[in-house]
């Protein structure tokens, strides 16, 4: 099977090349031309990421996904992530059914409990019921996806009592992933509902998810489930050069890990650390060559089906992500499966 190169967006609030800020209305019509560049040059899958807060504007990417869809034809389009803790499963159903028909079948759903944690006061949800809140609602929800009547009782919602959600895919199934960041209780939970798994390595050596692929893969054998796909999500920019690429993502990406950091404790993000992460971390940062290099390390190390470049990061310019996008589809894509070519699709673990 042959690696498939999506790009993941979270609408971070951005600014003009000259340095003021870009208001969010703006900034979501900016998003949908380069969802369009997107599928014009070749990108397989276009994710958009959930939010609540004021440096991301997309809070319904399913909406966001729908506009996109009107004006793309190929790629597929899904959440990155949908925060499945603090929504209805009935309601994410039935919204990415309604965006699967509309995109004539190209809709998916990455379901997670999100990095952040606004949508739980906002929504009416007890923090205290982080894990009870996921597992519930990721059993309903899997439910609902057989397409039939559902009984299903829980604690954290209404019961269903032999009752069915609409509208109905076209395909009999609506693909749903389950994203994670590194718990690998996590991941004997997405093997347990038999759903593939979507790691998002923001740091650090890629290739130390190696034991949760690993871990994924025993589980599955021991649920008895078939061999699904493993995704990975990672942050990067394209540009001409390596130099060039990284001189115009450093400022961004730090201000937004310094301003995310703040909040968390964090110390300020170096120049240094910065470095590191390009040269052996999780950043895909650089020449188009340089940064399919890269990924197909990754792939080949974590025997991957997809993998997903976060390419909006901070304040970047819209037309730095225009052509970052560009340069991804154009040049990024060919150069990894030419690198790939040959290589036997064996996952990790097996």
């Amino acid at each position: 099977m042959e690696l498939e190169l999506g790009l993941d967006t979270f609408g971070d609030v951005t600014r003009r090349l000259d340095g003021t800020p870009v208001e969010a209305p703006q900034v979501l019509r900016n998003l949908l031309d380069e969802a369009v560049l997107a599928d014009r040059v070749g990108v397989d899958f276009f994710g958009v990421g959930e939010h609540h807060r004021a440096d991301f504007t997309v809070s319904a990417p399913e909406v966001v996904l729908a506009a996109i869809a009107a004006r793309t034809e190929r790629m597929r389009l899904g959440s990155a992530v949908t925060v499945l803790s603090s929504d209805d499963p009935v309601r994410v159903y039935e919204r990415f059914a309604t965006l699967d028909a509309l995109s004539s079948g190209r809709a998916e759903v990455i379901v997670g409990r999100g990095s952040f944690t606004e949508s739980f006061p906002l929504f009416g949800y007890d923090l205290a019921q982080y894990e009870e809140l996921f597992e519930e609602k990721l059993d309903l929800l899997t439910r609902l996806l057989d397409e039939g009547p559902v009984t299903w009782r829980g604690t954290v919602r209404a019961p269903l009592e032999g009752l069915a959600a609409y509208p109905r895919t076209e395909g009999g199934r609506l693909p749903v992933w389950v994203g994670i960041g590194g718990n690998p209780e996590s991941v004997v939970r997405a093997a347990r509902h038999r759903l593939p798994l979507v790691i998002a390595i923001i740091g650090g050596d890629p290739a130390r998810f190696v034991p949760h692929v690993e871990l994924f893969e025993r589980a599955l054998a021991h649920f008895d489930a078939p061999r699904l796909p493993v995704a990975v999500h990672s942050p990067g920019f394209v540009a001409d050069s390596d130099e060039a690429a990284r001189e115009a993502f450093f400022p961004h990406v730090k201000a937004s890990h310094d301003r995310i950091g703040a909040e968390r404790g964090w110390g300020p993000f170096t120049r240094e650390q910065f470095e590191r992460e390009v040269e052996s971390g999780s950043m895909y940062v650089g020449a188009p060559q340089t940064v399919a290099r890269k990924i197909a390390d990754t792939a080949r190390a974590l025997g991957l089906a997809r993998f997903d470049l976060k390419y909006s990061n901070g304040t970047l310019p819209h037309e730095l992500m225009m052509n970052c996008v560009e340069l991804y589809g154009t040049a990024v894509l060919p150069r990894v499966r030419e690198l790939m070519a040959g290589d036997a699709p064996v996952r990790a673990g097996r």
